[in-house]
């Protein structure tokens, strides 16, 4: 059975590692093992002492009890530690999921929340519930979700804080949130990948997880905390039958938690809020220096400086951001990306903060501008 092209990631298969100067990264910058777990007290000779031998399919008592801890209603018996984070969305989808079931997933998004539920309800089985954008800033209707809702409604998808577009809902968003679809009696499943990451400006949000238990979400070490090497995500499933689901559909994919995946996820949890920290100020040094970009370009970029996360929807006055990405790329050694990807069009990109290489690809970036102005265009 074919399944529709996953364009962000062959983007990044083509381009992210023979192209220098990166403007469009979702995830904050890494660490190396050594410094990881110098960082977490612990040692490479004990990583070395580890057996690979099979573990536990829901995850290690350890690191469970480790990711329950960063919510305030969660148990370790609620977490699921998955193969690798894009796992839950194909598991989420298949568990839950029945033919006639109706889902809404808000847009734009990262490919897969939109195409794997796509694939096992049907394409015409899944609605839109688009961001909007105002004047400096992004807005979701919950009235929009309303109108949007039947009684086939199974599953509403929703990525807090947002990609590509930085937006965090309120605290009494999230609640009537979550009141709306157990009202529906409708399950949410929630993308938290960029949990926490929040500037100091803006009121956080408790995890869905927290709230409802009609709530699954989604989260792992590899945005907020800089570790996509790792390949650690999980589920909170609060439901037991629900759990049983997604994890007969476990069995048939990764089984079981990587031994040394799970050893530096719990090393990574012991020093989380270091890891968060440093990143938040990092996103927020670079956010300052877009922002003083945007203002010596008004003609060419709207910009909306995002509130919560690692990256930014941002307009750019060029007839297709692809035709200017795919030039960029191979004679400026330059990566911007299209969101056209994400169910954006392509006269916007999406740009990524959490990167220490950011300055410097701005600066490219801004002096092939200054090129393509001198002669009179921008792309």
């Amino acid at each position: 059975m074919k399944i529709a092209t996953f364009e962000t990631e062959h983007f990044f298969a083509r381009y992210e590692f023979n192209t220098p100067y990166q403007l469009c990264n979702s995830d904050c910058e890494s660490v190396s093992i050594k410094e990881l777990l110098d960082l977490a007290g612990g040692s490479t000779d004990q990583l070395g002492e580890e057996r690979l031998v099979y573990t536990e399919p829901r995850g290690s008592a350890g690191l469970r009890n480790a990711i329950a801890a960063m919510h305030s209603t969660v148990s370790a018996d609620d977490v699921v530690v998955l193969g690798t984070p894009v796992e839950g969305i194909f598991l989420a989808a298949n568990a839950l999921l029945e033919p006639g079931d109706e889902v809404i997933v808000m847009t734009p998004a990262y490919d897969a929340l939109t195409k794997m539920f796509e694939h096992v309800a049907g394409e015409n089985r899944v609605k839109r519930w688009e961001i909007t954008a105002a004047p400096g800033s992004w807005q979701l209707d919950l009235e929009a979700l309303r109108t949007l809702m039947t009684t086939d409604t199974r599953l509403v998808v929703v990525n807090f804080p947002h990609n590509p577009t930085g937006y965090l809902p309120s605290p009494d968003f999230m609640t009537a949130l979550c009141a709306l679809i157990e009202e529906n009696e409708a399950w949410l499943f929630c993308d938290e990948m960029y949990f926490g990451l929040v500037q100091p400006a803006t009121n956080p949000v408790p995890s869905a997880a927290d709230i409802s238990s009609r709530a699954i979400v989604l989260s792992g070490l590899s945005k907020t905390y800089g570790l996509p090497g790792l390949r650690c995500g999980w589920l909170v499933v609060k439901d037991p039958t629900v759990q049983q689901n997604i994890m007969n559909w476990k069995y048939y994919t990764s089984i079981c938690p990587p031994v040394p995946t799970e050893y530096l996820a719990v090393a990574a949890l012991r020093v989380w809020e270091i890891l968060r920290d440093r990143n938040i100020a990092r996103i927020g040094n670079n956010l300052d220096l877009a922002e003083a970009f945007f203002d010596r370009w008004p003609e060419w970029f709207n910009w909306r400086r995002p509130v919560a996360g690692s990256t930014a929807l941002v307009g750019y006055n060029v007839p297709s951001v692809e035709a200017v990405s795919a030039k960029l790329a191979t004679e400026e050694g330059i990566l911007i990306q299209s969101a056209r990807m994400f169910g954006s069009n392509d006269r916007h990109m999406r740009m990524g903060f959490g990167r220490d290489s950011f300055p410097e690809a701005l600066e490219k970036f801004e002096h092939w501008l200054e090129r393509q102005a001198g002669s009179g265009g921008c792309g």
